[in-house]
């Protein structure tokens, strides 16, 4: 969606581009979501790992009081945190894309600084062994609770990191993602291989039918012209139809109803409405016209 949105943008009134264009956008689009879901993670490790920082720091004073000589270091050997750390696709992914430019000490220090005055951080440097529960507990609220509550850290990320406000809602399913189910990632890749290749082959049908899906979807926008329409929703119009129609091996309901929480969560109030009546009333008349063609999915 966003990719054909930058294409349209690009050349406002006319087709949206070649798929080849289109293709080297999404991949590039990729890439950058992938940044930056490693640079957030790559925070949060630099968060837990500046309680070493702040121990030498607070043990090396002329006067060290006896807290500051009983600096918890815990967070720093935080289990949860070291599998991350041990994944050989995130050290690659860090060196690879030079993403280390894009961690701003003096933030790492003020969140650091913040998440230590927090009962959650406290109850958890007091557990007397680790457990892998309130090891991913306490990684969870530094990212929920200490990074992404931070209207300032979230505007320096606005200013800092290429793409942020685009794929913010992505980021923040990544991640919601990556604490629910513990699996090794491979942050050189976002999508399997599979997942890619089916947004490459929505993107270049999107754009290679694009005269047609507007053929069918322009009659349906009753009491609208379509240049009052939010491009969203026409965007996600056009997807959803080609999905219809060249994707047999996704349901039809699965379809319109995906399309419906996508529109909701990008575009207008109503487009939500708008977009599971238009698509179903396509539905229909492609069913009655028996264009609708499915088939059950075999998995490899």
């Amino acid at each position: 969606m966003q990719t054909l949105y930058a294409l349209h943008a690009a050349a406002p009134g006319k087709q949206d581009g070649s798929p080849g264009k289109g293709s080297g956008m999404l991949n590039e689009k990729l890439a950058r979501t992938l940044d930056l879901f490693t640079i957030c993670i790559l925070y949060i490790t630099r968060i837990a790992q500046y309680a070493e920082t702040d121990a030498r720091h607070r043990a090396g004073k002329y006067l060290p009081t006896d807290a500051d000589l009983h600096v918890s270091t815990k967070i720093a050997g935080n289990e949860f945190l070291w599998k991350v750390l041990s994944n050989e696709t995130f050290k690659a992914a860090i060196k690879e894309r030079k993403l280390e430019q894009y961690i701003e000490e003096s933030w790492v220090r003020k969140i650091y600084q913040l998440l230590v005055q927090t009962e959650e951080y406290i109850k958890y440097t007091n557990i007397p062994v680790r457990d892998p529960g309130p090891e991913k507990t306490i990684i969870q609220f530094i990212w929920e609770q200490q990074i992404c509550t931070n209207e300032g850290l979230m505007e320096y990320f606005s200013d800092e990191l290429p793409g942020w406000e685009d794929d913010r809602d992505m980021i923040i399913m990544l991640m919601e993602n990556f604490f629910r189910v513990p699996v090794r990632i491979n942050f050189l890749q976002l999508l399997s291989a599979e997942k890619k290749e089916y947004a490459l082959e929505l993107l270049r049908t999107a754009l290679e039918k694009e005269t047609y899906c507007m053929e069918l979807i322009q009659p349906r926008l009753i009491n609208w012209d379509a240049e009052r329409v939010a491009l969203v929703d026409l965007l996600l119009l056009r997807m959803g139809v080609c999905e219809l129609l060249y994707f047999p091996t996704i349901p039809t309901r699965v379809t319109i109803n995906e399309y419906i929480e996508i529109s909701k969560q990008y575009s207008t109030l109503q487009s939500g409405q708008f977009v599971n009546g238009v698509l179903d009333n396509i539905l229909k008349d492609l069913e009655k016209d028996h264009k609708i063609h499915k088939e059950e999915r075999t998995r490899k």
